[in-house]
């Protein structure tokens, strides 16, 4: 009733000059300028949430350079003197709110936004942001690459787990914040540029060529790619009219194509062991880059390094459900991811003539207690260089197989698709996914948790 009384009384001289004063800064502070992560403590922003990236890209393979326009419709969550994106070199060389330019300055890997007026809590404001340059990867903790990667005939190689989306677009950049895209990428005739969802356009221009594409379920900025290359395209629907999208770089083409015929079957496996599959696209983006040293499971479209074997191809697949849709809140939790992907190999070669997951399972522990696998705990990994060391991966596999032993198949599968299905599009954590297994299982669980998942070293017995 309060807030109605102050709707009818807004037109008023008097309440019009107050509001006008707090648009200027009263009760205003500046987001947080990061999301609080230990892991990542520069990834992510507080104090708003974005709604949808609309990305522009202009790319010269030749010499390497990027002119772009990032335009962000985002909600603000406090009342907003100023808020942070995340963004690592090129130059800015203006920012618009609503329209108008507005004040910006840098810091490392920030780019701080200071409106006019502030934002008050719940208003939907635009930023407009121009920037350009030649973008260069970020190293990780572990030493990998990350982020947009160029190889040496000038093509790209887009992966940004966990920090790479700064190095293109000025980003929210941590899972916690996820967000619809449309992104559109020009480059010269010959050249295809690849990114998530769907293709929505694809147009010639004087030499140049624009594809235009669109992610309308939430992603977070590490799951976004703009690969470049010259790729063979494949463009199918599936059985069930699912639209799929494969980009190949020639020197993968042969070794890559009877792995990426069988992303139908796959697709349609997971989803009668996981649920429904969660996007409206599907595909893969292959390249010839070897020396990048990994695959990733962006959204809709994994992209792999060189031609993926189809454990490769049930692993990323699976993310769409584990990692994708269903969304970690931090880093540290990112077995919940691998853990789970590993599984689906695991479960994928029990029911295709390779061995049982209990197999799998005793042929991990018979190795010794020095070995990589017991290195640190799989639901703490102690510091971001080791997130993706072999515990969050084999041993999180291990933790479900023993999750499965404990419950029985039907209450253990029933918790994996509620999980991906409760969860869907949102977020979860550990803690959350262990209440969930009790309340399906109706068991306390404590003890294999706290064994398996967080226990140091190599456990006492199988």
């Amino acid at each position: 009733m309060i807030a109605r009384r102050l709707l009818a009384l807004a037109a008023t001289p008097v309440l019009a000059a107050l509001l006008a004063g707090a648009s200027q800064g009263g009760g205003a502070t500046p987001g947080a300028p990061t999301a609080g992560d230990p892991y990542f403590p520069q990834s992510g922003d507080g104090g708003y949430h974005v709604v949808q990236y609309r990305i522009g890209l202009g790319y010269t393979p030749a010499s390497r350079h990027l002119d772009a326009t990032a335009v962000l419709t985002s909600r603000a969550t406090q009342n907003l003197s100023s808020f942070d994106l995340d963004l690592s070199g090129l130059t800015v060389s203006s920012v618009r709110i609503d329209g108008r330019a507005v004040a910006f300055s840098r810091s490392g890997v920030k780019l701080k936004v200071t409106p006019a007026h502030a934002l008050p809590k719940g208003r939907t404001f635009t930023t407009t942001i121009t920037y350009a340059g030649v973008p260069k990867d970020v190293t990780d903790p572990d030493g990998s690459a990350d982020g947009w990667i160029v190889q040496k005939d000038g093509s790209v190689f887009v992966a940004s787990e966990p920090q790479g989306a700064m190095t293109w677009f000025p980003s929210n950049s941590h899972p916690l914040d996820k967000s619809t895209y449309q992104v559109s990428v020009t480059v010269p005739d010959g050249w295809t540029a690849v990114s998530n969802g769907r293709l929505q356009n694809r147009r010639s221009s004087h030499g140049r060529t624009t594809f235009d594409w669109r992610e309308t379920s939430p992603m977070a900025a590490y799951l976004a790619t703009a690969s470049i290359g010259k790729f063979q395209v494949q463009s199918y629907r599936t059985a069930s009219g699912l639209p799929v999208y494969n980009a190949v770089d020639p020197a993968e083409a042969k070794a890559a194509a009877p792995v990426l015929a069988r992303i139908p079957a796959v697709i349609a496996w997971e989803s009668k062991l996981f649920g429904p599959y969660p996007f409206d696209a599907a595909g893969a983006i292959v390249e010839h880059a070897h020396g990048v040293g990994y695959a990733l499971e962006t959204q809709t479209r994994p992209i792999y390094d060189r031609a993926p074997d189809l454990d490769t191809l049930v692993h990323e697949t699976a993310h769409q459900w584990f990692g994708d849709s269903v969304s970690l809140d931090r880093w540290k939790d990112i077995w919940l991811n691998e853990g789970f992907a590993t599984y689906a190999e695991w479960l994928w070669d029990a029911q295709h003539g390779g061995p049982s997951t209990a197999q799998r399972l005793a042929t991990d522990y018979a190795l010794p207690a020095g070995n990589d696998l017991w290195a640190f705990p799989a639901g703490d990994p102690g510091e971001a260089a080791n997130i993706f060391g072999t515990p969050p991966y084999e041993r999180g596999a291990m933790v479900l197989e023993k999750l499965r032993e404990r419950v029985g198949d039907r209450a253990f599968f029933t918790i994996l698709r509620s999980w991906a299905g409760d969860r869907r599009y949102g977020h979860g954590d550990t803690a959350q996914f262990i209440a969930l297994s009790e309340k399906i299982s109706g068991r306390k669980l404590d003890s294999l948790f706290a064994t398996w998942l967080y226990g140091q070293g190599k456990p006492a017995t199988l």
